[in-house]
C-alpha cells in the first residue's frame, strides 16, 4: 500500500465516523450554507460540530500550511480529500471569501504576523470578510478607484465609496482598495489594506436585486480609521496584490458550474420523468441533460489540471479568465435545465409549493454571475488576447 493509499483509507474511515448525517444531503438554498464569523449563528448543532471537527484538521483549508491553520496536505492529498467528501455527499464546512480570495493573498503577500494573525482565524470560520474593490465609477475599469486613504502618520484615514460588496452587512472584516498615492498613476497609486467593519466610519447599504434577495451592498467610508500594521505588501503596490487575488475570485466564481454539496440535474430529472431500463423517458431532455454532464466533467478536469499547474509554480494567470467564464455559463445552463423540469411550478414565486420561489430566485440569481468578478466581456477579451494571442 502506496502512502496515498493508506491516506485515502484513514481519510474515508475518518469521514465516516466524523460526519454528520445533516451535513451528508445536498443544501437546499444559499442559506444552508455555513459562513462563520463573530455574529454567525449555527443552523445546528451537526453544522457546528461539522466546522469544529474540520478546522481542528486543519481541512477548511487543506493545503494551507500547519503553522497558519491549514492541513499541510500535499496535491494527491488534498485531491483524495475532496473525491472522499464527494463520495459520501458531504457538505464543505465553511464557505468563506477569506479561504477563497483572501488567504492565498496574505499567504503571498503578507507579513509573517499578518499570516500568523489572520490565517488561523479564517481556517477556524471566526472572521467573516467582504471584498472592497468595485465603485460606482470603476467596475470594469477596476484600478480607477477613488476611495482615498489619507496618511496620518502612523495610520491611515479611509473616506469613499465600494459598490456590489458582497454580504457587506454581516462581515466581520474587509479587504480593501485604496487609492493611497493621489498623485502616482492609475495602476501604482493604489494600496491594499484590511480593517473592520465595525469601525466608526463604516456603514452598508443593501442593493435589492431582481431574485429578490440582496447579498450585494453598497459600502460607505468616512474617516475610516485604518492602522498601517494591517497594510498588506508594500504602499502603492496593491494593484499586483488585487490582480492575483483576482485570480483566486474568478476560479472560485467558475466553480459554480461543478454546483458542489447540492442536489444533482440527473437526480432531479429522473424524479420528475422516470426511467424505463435505467433511461431517462424524455429523450430531447436527456440530450441537453447528457451534453451539459459531458461539459461539467471535462470543466472539472481543466479546474484539476489548472491547480495542479497553480501548485508546481506556474501560475494560473488568464487561465482563471477562461475558468470565470466557463464556470458561470454552465452555471447559467444548470438552472435552465432545472426550470425546464420544474415546468410550471418554477415560475411560482412564493408559497410553500413552490419552496418559497427557490428555483425562479436562484435562475434569475445565475444571471449575475456573468457580471460579478468581472463581465463575461472583460473574460473574453482576456482569453483571445492573452490565451488565444489574437490580435487586438
Amino acid at each position: 500500500m502506496t502512502n496515498l493509499d493508506a491516506f485515502k483509507s484513514e481519510t474515508r474511515a475518518w469521514l465516516e465516523e466524523n460526519c454528520p448525517l445533516e451535513m451528508r444531503v445536498p443544501m437546499g438554498s444559499d442559506d444552508d450554507a455555513c459562513w462563520g464569523g463573530r455574529d454567525w449563528i449555527f443552523q445546528s448543532e451537526d453544522q457546528k460540530k461539522w466546522l469544529e471537527v474540520m478546522a481542528n484538521k486543519g481541512w477548511t483549508a487543506p493545503a494551507w500550511p500547519r503553522e497558519y491553520g491549514g492541513g499541510g496536505l500535499n496535491k494527491g492529498e488534498a485531491k483524495t480529500l475532496i473525491k472522499e467528501m464527494r463520495r459520501i455527499g458531504a457538505r464543505p464546512p465553511l464557505v468563506s471569501f477569506g479561504i477563497w480570495m483572501l488567504g492565498p493573498a496574505l499567504l503571498k503577500f503578507g507579513s509573517e504576523a499578518q499570516k500568523k494573525d489572520y490565517l488561523p482565524k479564517i481556517t477556524r470560520g471566526e472572521i467573516r470578510w467582504c471584498q472592497g474593490y468595485s465603485e460606482p465609477g470603476a467596475g470594469s475599469d477596476l484600478a480607477n478607484i477613488q476611495t482615498k486613504a489619507i496618511d496620518k502618520g502612523d495610520h491611515f484615514l479611509v473616506s469613499g465609496q465600494k459598490i456590489w460588496t458582497s454580504y457587506a452587512d454581516h462581515a466581520d472584516w474587509i479587504f480593501c482598495l485604496v487609492r493611497s498615492e493621489p498623485d502616482a498613476s492609475k495602476h501604482t497609486g493604489i494600496s491594499f489594506i484590511l480593517f473592520d467593519m465595525a469601525s466608526t466610519g463604516v456603514s452598508t447599504k443593501p442593493i435589492k436585486l431582481i431574485s429578490g434577495s440582496s447579498p450585494f451592498c453598497e459600502t460607505f467610508f468616512e474617516n475610516v480609521f485604518v492602522p498601517k500594521a494591517q497594510l498588506v505588501g508594500e504602499r502603492g503596490k496593491g494593484w499586483t496584490i488585487a490582480k492575483y487575488l483576482l485570480t483566486h475570485e474568478r476560479e472560485m466564481i467558475g466553480e459554480l458550474g461543478l454546483s458542489e454539496g447540492q442536489e444533482s440535474v440527473s437526480e432531479m430529472a429522473i424524479e420528475a420523468y422516470g426511467t424505463k431500463n435505467n433511461v431517462l423517458n424524455d429523450p430531447m431532455f436527456r440530450s441537453e441533460l447528457a451534453r451539459h454532464e459531458v461539459n461539467v466533467a471535462a470543466f472539472d478536469l481543466t479546474m484539476e489540471r489548472v491547480k495542479a499547474e497553480t501548485k508546481a509554480g506556474q501560475g494560473t494567470g488568464a487561465t482563471s479568465a477562461m475558468l470565470k467564464y466557463f464556470g458561470t455559463e454552465l452555471n447559467k445552463e444548470r438552472m435552465e435545465l432545472i426550470m425546464q423540469i420544474e415546468g410550471v411550478n418554477a415560475l411560482e414565486w412564493e408559497g410553500e409549493n413552490a419552496d418559497e420561489g427557490q428555483v425562479a430566485k436562484q435562475w434569475l440569481r445565475s444571471r449575475g454571475n456573468s457580471i460579478e468578478g468581472g463581465t463575461t466581456e472583460v473574460q473574453l477579451n482576456i482569453i483571445a488576447k492573452h490565451i488565444l494571442s489574437l490580435p487586438s
